[in-house]
C-alpha cells in the first residue's frame, strides 16, 4: 500500500514513517522542514506538489499542522493557511486522484473550554458526544478541518477516520508553575489517567484506522490512554484525586512514594478512549496501570519509538520547553 504522510518532520509523521515504513509500506512524505524521513519538502497549501503527491497513493495519513505552541509566533491567518485551507487541499487532491481513505490527525484541545468545569461540578467525562467549545486560533482551525473532512466524506463518499489525540510530546509542559511543581515524568505518569497517550499507541490508532476507514466511511475518535475511572468517579476526582486513583491502582502510592512523587490533588477532566478501542480494535498498551507496573520493577514506562523520535520543539528562537532541539 502507498501511504503520503503528511508533516514527517514532526513527532507523528516520523513515528509513523518509522513504523509504516518498516512495515513494508510505500510511504512517501511531506514536510516544510527536511529530515531523514521526509522525502518531499514543501507545502500541503502547494496545491501542485500536493497532486503529484497523491497520485498513485491508497491512502493520506493527515499528521501536518500548526500546532497549540505556535500560537503565539504565528498569526491566525497561518493557521487558517496550514490546517484549513492545507487540509482542504489534501482532501479535494486526494478525492480526484481516488485515494481510497483518509485519516485526519485531530485534537483533545478541540474541546477547549468544554474540558473544564465550574470548581463545586463533578470532572468532564469527555466522549466524541462532548461538543467543542474551541478557546483559541488553533482549536477554532482544528475543528473547521474536521468539518471539512465530514463534508468530503458527505459529498464524495471518501472514507475518513479523525483522531482526536490528547497529549503525546516529550517536551515539558509550558507552565512554569506546574514544571516547578513536578517532576517530568511524575507529571507525565499522572496525566497518563486522562490525558496522554504514548506515540506507540498514537500510531497504533492510525494503522487500525488505515484498516478501519473504508468500513467505517466517517467518524471521529479519541485517542488517549485508557483511563481506569468511571463515571461514578466523577466527583470525588474533581474534589479529592488520589483516594480515587489508589482505589483504583491500588500500586501507585508505594511507588510514587519511593520516587518522592505526588498525584495531583484534583483531576478535572476524563477523557474516554471506548469508541476507538471498539470501532477501530484498537488495543493501547500504555496507560497509568501499566506505567506504574515498570515502574516497580524498575523499568522504562514510555515505549523505544518515544525515544527514537525524541523531542523536537517547535520555535527556531528560543521559547523555553518549545524551542527546536
Amino acid at each position: 500500500m502507498r501511504v503520503l504522510i503528511t508533516g514527517s518532520s514532526g513527532h507523528l509523521g516520523e513515528a509513523l514513517c518509522r513504523v509504516l515504513g518498516a512495515e513494508g509500506f510505500d510511504v512517501v512524505s511531506i514536510d516544510v522542514l527536511p529530515s531523514e524521513h521526509t522525502t518531499h519538502v514543501g507545502s500541503i497549501t502547494d496545491r501542485t506538489l500536493v497532486r503529484r503527491l497523491v497520485d498513485g497513493a491508497d491512502a493520506v495519513l493527515h499528521a501536518a499542522t500548526l500546532h497549540k505552541p505556535h500560537v503565539g509566533s504565528h498569526t491566525r491567518q497561518d493557521f487558517v493557511d496550514t490546517n484549513v485551507t492545507g487540509t482542504l487541499t489534501l482532501l479535494e487532491e486526494a478525492v480526484a486522484a481516488g485515494v481510497g481513505r483518509f485519516v485526519f490527525t485531530s485534537t483533545t484541545s478541540a474541546f477547549g473550554h468544554a474540558l473544564v468545569p465550574p470548581a463545586d461540578a463533578p470532572a468532564a467525562w469527555i466522549t466524541e458526544a462532548v461538543r467543542p467549545v474551541p478557546k483559541n486560533i488553533y482549536g477554532v482551525t482544528k475543528t473547521a478541518a474536521e468539518d471539512l473532512c465530514e463534508l468530503v466524506h458527505r459529498d464524495h463518499g471518501l472514507p475518513i477516520v479523525i483522531l482526536r489525540t490528547s497529549r503525546f510530546f516529550p517536551e515539558g509542559d509550558d507552565r512554569d508553575t506546574v514544571r516547578e511543581a513536578y517532576a517530568d515524568a511524575n507529571l507525565k505518569v499522572n496525566e497518563l489517567l486522562y490525558r496522554r497517550v504514548d506515540i506507540e499507541d498514537v500510531v497504533s490508532a492510525h494503522r487500525c484506522a488505515l484498516e478501519r476507514a473504508e468500513a467505517i466511511g466517517f467518524g471521529r475518535y479519541i485517542v488517549s490512554a485508557t483511563t481506569p475511572f468511571v463515571p461514578d468517579d466523577l466527583v470525588a476526582l474533581h474534589r479529592d484525586a488520589p483516594p480515587v486513583v489508589a482505589r483504583h491502582v491500588p500500586a501507585y502510592p508505594a511507588v510514587y512514594e519511593a520516587r518522592g512523587w505526588r498525584m495531583f490533588d484534583a483531576i478535572e477532566r476524563v477523557y474516554v478512549n471506548a469508541a476507538a478501542r471498539q470501532d477501530l480494535g484498537w488495543a493501547p498498551r500504555y496507560d497509568f496501570a501499566y506505567a506504574i507496573e515498570r515502574l516497580a520493577a524498575g523499568e522504562e514506562w514510555r515505549s523505544e519509538l518515544t525515544f527514537a523520535v525524541g523531542a523536537k520543539g517547535y520555535h527556531a528562537e528560543s521559547t523555553g520547553v518549545y524551542t527546536v532541539r
